[in-house]
C-alpha cells in the first residue's frame, strides 16, 4: 500500500509594521544617548549629527521620530545623487539613512554637507560604523566626517534586551509568555539583529506547523538552528 505523504504548510512572509512612534521606544541605557540627541533638537551641537550603531539597534526608529519632530525627508546613502541634494534638504531636515564604507557617492555627499551648511540645514546620518574609520577619496569629505559629531548607541543590557524580544514578539501580534521570552533572553547573542531573528524564525515555524509560540517550539527551532 502506498503511503500517503501529506503536503508541507507553506508559511507566506507577510509583511509586519514595525512601531516606530515615540512611545514604542524602548529606552535603556545602551541607547539612551540617542533618545538625548532626538529630543534634544534643534539644540544640537552640530547643524549635522551621526548615529551609530550595530545593526538593528533603533537607528531607523529614533531616525524616524526625529523626522516626525523635524519635518525631516529621508533618503538612503546608497540611493543619494547630486541632482537630488537641493530637493532633499528643501524642508531644512533629511536623514540619510545606513551610510556604508564604497556603497554611496562621495561627491553627492559632499555637495549634501556643504549645501546644508550654507542653508543652515540639519542633517542626520546614520551608520553601523563611524564614517571617520572609512576609506574615503574625497580629503575634504573625509574631514567632514571625521569632525561631525558622533553619537553612539551600544549593544543592549539584559533588560532592554528582554523587552526587545517582547516588542518584536508585539510588532507580529504573537502572544508569548514569560518562558519563551526568558528562553530565547538566555539562549541567543545579545543583540538586536539576532533577537529580530529569532522572533521571525518562532513566528514563521509556528504559522508553517500549525502550532502556538511555546518555550518548547523554541527550544526545538533553536536546537535546529
Amino acid at each position: 500500500m502506498a503511503t500517503r505523504v501529506h503536503p508541507r504548510q507553506l508559511a507566506f512572509a507577510l509583511p509586519h509594521a514595525e512601531s516606530l512612534g515615540r512611545d514604542d521606544f524602548l529606552e535603556g541605557p545602551a541607547n539612551a544617548a540617542g533618545l538625548v540627541l532626538v529630543d534634544s533638537w534643534p539644540e544640537w551641537p552640530n547643524r549635522i549629527m551621526l548615529l551609530v550603531g550595530p545593526e538593528g539597534c533603533g537607528k531607523s526608529h529614533l531616525a524616524a521620530i526625529w523626522a516626525e519632530h523635524a519635518g525631516a525627508r529621508s533618503t538612503s546613502a546608497h540611493a543619494l545623487t547630486a541632482d537630488a541634494v537641493p530637493g532633499a534638504l528643501a524642508t531644512g531636515a533629511l536623514v540619510v539613512e545606513d551610510l556604508k564604507p564604497a556603497d554611496f557617492d562621495e561627491r553627492a555627499l559632499f555637495h549634501l554637507m556643504n549645501l546644508a551648511r550654507e542653508d543652515g540645514a540639519f542633517v542626520l546620518i546614520t551608520a553601523r560604523e563611524p564614517p571617520s574609520a572609512f576609506q574615503i577619496e574625497l580629503r575634504d569629505l573625509r574631514s567632514r566626517l571625521r569632525a561631525a559629531p558622533t553619537v553612539s548607541l551600544l549593544p543592549p543590557d539584559d533588560q532592554l534586551f528582554r523587552a526587545l524580544v517582547v516588542k518584536f514578539c508585539a510588532d507580529r501580534q504573537l502572544a508569548v509568555d514569560e518562558t519563551v521570552v526568558s528562553y530565547l533572553a538566555t539562549r541567543i547573542e545579545r543583540s538586536y539583529a539576532a533577537a529580530r531573528q529569532a522572533v521571525e524564525l518562532l513566528d514563521t515555524e509556528a504559522l508553517r506547523l500549525g502550532r502556538p509560540v511555546t518555550r518548547a517550539l523554541a527550544a526545538e527551532l533553536l536546537r535546529n538552528a
